[in-house]
């Protein structure tokens, strides 16, 4: 290696807090067609065509500059397409143009390959943020379901073993700056500045570029799961069953029995999948934002909080634990929670199985229309879950059944550590 370099071959650090050049093409969010809108480049290969702040893949960045900084992948490396293209081609739809219905995430970001094919052959190293599979998703409670007689297999959604035939789409964050801040009723200017000093000054570009509109933000991205044709989701008459989902790692994963979220998670794909077989269509949404976008740590340290302090886990401090360590009760903020519905074209959700009263606003407020709001059986609710789940139906979330009172939630106990 020469003396001075990296592994890289570079001999200096790039700053980009300087003006765009001339070869970066111009991005107008919510124009009616791609060409128009023009491509998100995100790559470092030739910093000259960078249109946005950041990079691609969210938080996994950080895994592909260990990769260049090891030596184990070229800086230059371009990304082979061939054979990627969507199993299922999603819109475009009329909220693809409305730069409000859309602010954090790309339309276009499956189709790059084909609506920006110019630009990659004169050599814009342009990256697709959405990719569109097909799978099959296997989970002990349908096989459960399959065996109780609750489910049938059909050969076509739901097969004889277990598994439910699914289309797949991943989604990486594309933030447009003046709409999200727009979403959150505060300034550009204090959005992009909170960004960079709660990033200890990560992105430099968000305070000296204000030209560049577009931030990649180094977050998790979310998943799909679509159950029947994905056309069918923009179809106000098929009738629709819902689930939008925040990650929880310990219960989703390994079943964790103090919150409800693996049984409502597998609870909503088998009404996907029922609803899917009586002629509709299934959604779930699966987004990153693990401990109420707080972090597991901090999740954790909460658990602890809550079943050593005095009296127990009860359920009337349920959020005040929370708040004691984090300094708010939760950080997902489902303002953006919409925009993958609108990219999907959907405009009703006739059956969205949640009990989540910001979920619902959020949805509502977005201009898409709910009908019956599906809640969590009794029967799947953990007993360490009660109090986490009297404690939400108290501060508002819905249930068809009478709304735990001061003194009920006073009752609500939780085991021990142990």
């Amino acid at each position: 290696m020469e003396p001075g370099t990296d592994r890289t071959g570079a001999r200096h650090i790039r700053l980009t807090s300087h003006s765009g050049g001339p070869l970066a093409p111009p991005i107008r969010w919510g124009a009616p067609t791609p060409a128009e809108r023009g491509p998100i480049v995100g790559t470092t290969g030739n910093r000259a065509h960078r249109n946005v702040i950041g990079t691609h893949s969210g938080s996994y960045g950080v895994y592909r500059a260990l990769a260049v900084a090891a030596g184990a992948l070229s800086p230059q490396h371009r990304a082979d397409l061939t054979n990627t293209a969507p199993t299922d081609v999603i819109g475009p739809y009329p909220q693809w143009q409305n730069p409000d219905a859309i602010v954090s995430l790309d339309p276009w970001g499956a189709a790059v390959a084909d609506v920006f094919a110019d630009q990659l052959a004169a050599d814009h190293d342009i990256r697709p943020t959405i990719a569109v599979t097909k799978a099959h998703v296997m989970l002990p409670e349908i096989a459960e379901a399959l065996q109780k007689g609750r489910l049938r297999p059909d050969g076509r959604i739901l097969l004889a073993g277990g598994a439910a035939v699914v289309t797949k789409v991943a989604v990486e964050p594309v933030w447009y700056l003046p709409g999200v801040a727009a979403r959150f009723g505060c300034d550009e200017a204090a959005l992009r500045r909170a960004l960079f000093e709660e990033t200890g000054g990560m992105y430099p570009e968000l305070v000296t570029r204000g030209d560049l509109e577009v931030f990649l933000p180094p977050i998790g991205g979310q998943t799909v799961y679509i159950f029947g044709d994905p056309r069918d989701l923009a179809d106000p008459a098929v009738e629709l069953t819902a689930r939008v989902h925040d990650e929880c790692n310990g219960s989703d994963v390994f079943g964790s029995d103090i919150c409800t979220c693996r049984p409502y998670l597998t609870h909503a794909i088998e009404e996907c999948i029922a609803g899917t077989q009586r002629g509709g269509v299934g959604l779930v949404a699966y987004s990153r934002k693990e401990g109420r976008a707080l972090g597991e740590v901090t999740k954790f340290l909460v658990y602890n909080a809550r079943k050593r302090q005095v009296g127990g886990d009860t359920a009337d401090q349920y959020f005040a634990r929370t708040e004691c360590v984090a300094g708010v009760q939760d950080m997902r903020f489902q303002e953006l929670m919409p925009d993958v519905l609108h990219w999907l074209g959907i405009t009703r959700i006739h059956r969205l199985v949640s009990m989540s009263n910001m979920k619902y606003d959020a949805i509502t407020g977005s201009g898409i229309s709910v009908g019956e709001r599906v809640n969590i059986p009794d029967e799947l609710i953990p007993a360490d879950a009660r109090v986490e789940i009297d404690a939400k139906m108290a501060a508002g979330y819905f249930t068809p059944g009478p709304v735990p009172d001061a003194e009920d939630l006073k009752k609500t106990v939780g085991r021990g550590l142990a």
